[in-house]
């Protein structure tokens, strides 16, 4: 009897180590969620109003500075290689975080923030590399799996933040980050193999000239836009959400983990809900999956400003998760099924800089707003932003219904 191992096609132990990759750089950009404002509030002696803008500030940094380095690094992707770009962004990521527990006021710390903005691309580089290298049949299930691995990185970082900041203390935690960052360096200069033809610099169309070539160009600008409003909905709750579950549960010995639950619990429901998403969308449609989780948003939003305790805001921020199962693998795959191969680069690239404009918008409205109207407010502006995103969806896709 053979004891030979059969082989995994190239495309699928590439998705694995990409999975892996970008599952602990959600973990390293959202592991601060829960006690980042209670690391600034360690740095210095600040009042309420100042705590909220600082913290505002610094969660907006990174993905101010991603916004507009994205397109850049994207363009610089379709021309050396998607590889060369994922192993940029993970070793500096690795640096830049591990560098955050050794600051010694919140100036030093905004600044990794930015710089930390600057390494930015893991993520949309997986999903080029992934949607350039594998096979057509399985696309779709390739962008969807792999979207599940940032989304629930992003999502469970929280939880896993919360643990370690109690157990170890706010420093070690980015330690520890770091050091997995490392790790997902090496797995990726080893593992991760690309098949890569350079486009010649005369054979590249300029955005524009490509935009008025697609079928649906109204498509690709719609789920940009999809994606600006999905995260700045996501993340305006974040820059407060420590202080919203203090509000909630008292001051405990426990709150760093309690936070961490409460923000990492969507992440459950994502991991479970997507790839089911992901096939009824094969079969009814994608852009109908991701006009339900709008409409489901908006149910789920609105009742977090009028919660009475911690469990009833953990009921809700599940089925958080389950709208973002319908939402950000759909505009994933419908980028990838609506953008040609020689530019997917680009096109992942600007759906990036979109996303990190939200996740900049998302903070800062959630920070001005509770100063005005107090925490409940922040869910109720969000609501808000859901609604628009519904109009917007309904709109941008009606050509391909």
């Amino acid at each position: 009897m053979s004891k030979t191992k059969k082989r995994l096609p190239q495309w699928q132990q590439n998705l694995r180590i990409l999975w892996f990759g970008c599952f602990m750089v959600g973990i390293g950009f959202s592991l601060i969620t829960p006690f980042m404002s209670l690391y600034i509030d360690s740095l210095g002696k600040y009042t309420t109003t100042q705590l909220n803008l600082w913290s505002g500030v610094t969660f907006s940094s990174t993905f101010l500075v991603t916004a507009i380095v994205s397109p850049m690094w994207g363009k610089l992707a379709d021309k050396k290689g998607r590889k060369l770009m994922l192993m940029r962004a993970s070793l500096g990521m690795a640096i830049v975080i591990a560098l955050m527990g050794l600051v010694t006021n919140v100036y030093q710390l905004v600044a990794l923030r930015f710089l930390q903005g600057v390494f930015s691309g893991y993520i949309s580089n997986s999903n080029a590399l992934i949607a350039t290298q594998t096979p057509v049949e399985h696309s779709g299930q390739a962008l969807g799996t792999l979207t599940t691995g940032s989304v629930t990185g992003t999502l469970l970082g929280p939880l896993l933040g919360g643990i370690v900041a109690t157990a170890f203390g706010y420093r070690v935690t980015f330690f520890i980050t770091g050091s997995v960052l490392f790790l997902v360096f090496f797995l990726t200069v080893f593992g991760v193999h690309e098949k890569f033809t350079p486009i010649a610099r005369d054979a590249q169309q300029s955005m524009r000239t490509l935009f008025s070539e697609l079928k649906h160009p109204e498509v690709i600008i719609g789920m940009f836009v999809t994606t600006l409003i999905v995260q700045a909905s996501n993340n305006s709750i974040n820059p407060i959400l420590s202080l919203y579950v203090r509000q909630l549960v008292g001051h405990t010995s426990s709150l760093n983990i309690i936070s961490g639950v409460i923000a990492s619990i969507p992440g459950i429901a994502t991991l479970i809900a997507a790839p089911r998403f992901g096939a009824l969308g094969d079969r009814i449609g994608t852009q109908k999956i991701l006009f339900f989780g709008l409409l489901l948003g908006l149910l789920v939003y609105f009742p977090q400003a009028f919660v009475q305790n911690v469990w009833q805001l953990g009921i809700l921020r599940f089925f958080v998760g389950i709208v973002d199962a319908a939402l950000l693998p759909q505009v994933q795959t419908l980028l990838a099924k609506n953008a040609p191969h020689e530019v997917t680069g680009r096109i992942f690239s600007y759906n990036q800089s979109f996303q990190a404009t939200g996740n900049v918008i998302g903070p800062m409205l959630g920070s001005v707003v509770s100063g005005g109207f107090g925490y409940s407010g922040v869910f109720i502006s969000s609501t808000i932003l859901v609604f628009i995103n519904l109009i917007w969806v309904r709109f941008s896709t009606r050509e391909i219904n």
